[in-house]
């Protein structure tokens, strides 16, 4: 059912807010859930989304693990003199107390406490990504301690490169909309990476890289900034699942470290920035500190190829099976889409080495 004003705060008078809500915009630009800043008559701010079920199929899970986590950063911020409601999350229950409404037509919905601050879809100063990057990197410190088991997958095989170049495959072999003659050679470069898919999961499997709680959706807009450029908080926690940190920091430089945007048409624009790179990584491993191990530092630099590459081909796939994953907004956008990140891939792979020696001038 169409989400209507009037239906979006019908259902946002279920939850406790501070006034009835009396008004209700569209608000970001997510490509999965549908997000509306709600005001009441006394002037609260809350964001409220609709959930996606055709991606989350498991929205109770993704909200008890949303729970867990903010209940751990919450008790964090307070340790450190912090504000919780200003720094994190603050999620707003029904009035039956349950973080997640159901409707009886299968909608999923949530609300939370609106936080003021700026949001960016590209990197406009190198300072503000590195206040992203200490954001991210204290993200990462706080959760270090927390048992990644307790979580769980709510997207299954969500990094796994591996799974995602197995669909890619099926969707080349398949070529449900007839598309694949003018991607071919989007496809062969991918496939000649296909190889490499495979490293992080390893490092995993054999204990040199540690499971732990990851964001898996680290993208620059998804820090909210202060007027200062300062990060206020980690927003947009649906994917938060067992992973690696390898996954955040690679997603972020990959979003990040590049002045183009991600449907860029004009290729020549599209490349790997080294200011903002090393910039993102000094406030990353500055955050973090002694947190990070060996292994998590020799895979840094890769991460950002991998998590490139991953994104491209699932991109890619979804073009290929027509545009049935992420939202689009005009004709070959997931195409587009596509050649950036590629385009990114290769770039990175040409600066490689400078990367690995920023790393290595950061790390501790």
């Amino acid at each position: 059912m169409e989400l209507t004003t009037e239906r979006i705060l019908n259902i946002a008078s279920v939850f406790r807010t501070e006034g009835e809500p009396v008004s209700a915009v569209p608000f970001g630009g997510g490509h999965i859930n549908g997000t509306y800043l709600v005001t009441t008559e006394t002037g609260k701010k809350y964001t409220f989304q609709s959930i996606n079920a055709n991606v989350f199929k498991k929205p109770h899970e993704v909200m008890d693990n949303i729970a867990l986590v903010l209940g751990h950063i919450k008790q964090k911020v307070k340790d450190n003199g912090g504000d919780p409601k200003r720094e994190c999350l603050c999620p707003v229950k029904t009035i039956n107390g349950e973080l997640l409404y159901t409707t009886d037509d299968g909608g999923y919905f949530r609300m939370y406490s609106f936080i003021e601050g700026n949001v960016y879809d590209s990197v406009e100063k190198p300072e503000h990504f590195y206040c992203a990057a200490k954001a991210f990197g204290k993200f990462q410190n706080y959760l270090s301690d927390f048992p990644a088991e307790k979580l769980h997958e709510t997207i299954y095989n969500f990094h796994n490169t591996v799974w995602r170049f197995e669909n890619l495959e099926k969707a080349v072999a398949e070529d449900k909309c007839g598309r694949l003659s003018e991607v071919r050679d989007h496809v062969d470069f991918a496939l000649a990476r296909k190889a490499e898919a495979g490293k992080v999961l390893k490092a995993i499997e054999d204990g040199s890289v540690p499971l732990r709680v990851t964001h898996n959706d680290t993208k620059f807009n998804n820090v909210l900034l202060d007027d200062n450029g300062e990060g206020i908080c980690v927003l947009d926690l649906d994917t938060v699942m067992p992973g690696s940190m390898l996954y955040d920091f690679g997603d972020s430089i990959r979003f990040g470290a590049t002045h183009a945007a991600e449907d860029e048409p004009d290729l020549t624009k599209v490349d790997v920035d080294l200011e903002l790179f090393e910039s993102y990584t000094k406030g990353f491993l500055e955050s973090l500190g002694d947190r990070i191990t060996e292994g998590e530092l020799s895979l840094l630099a890769f991460s950002a190829k991998l998590m490139t590459l991953e994104c491209g081909i699932r991109f890619l796939t979804d073009y290929l099976e027509g545009d049935t994953y992420f939202k689009v907004h005009f004709d070959k956008q997931n195409l587009y889409r596509t050649c950036t990140q590629l385009k990114l891939v290769w770039d990175m792979e040409q600066k490689m080495d400078q990367m690995e020696a920023i790393v290595r001038k950061y790390a501790k």
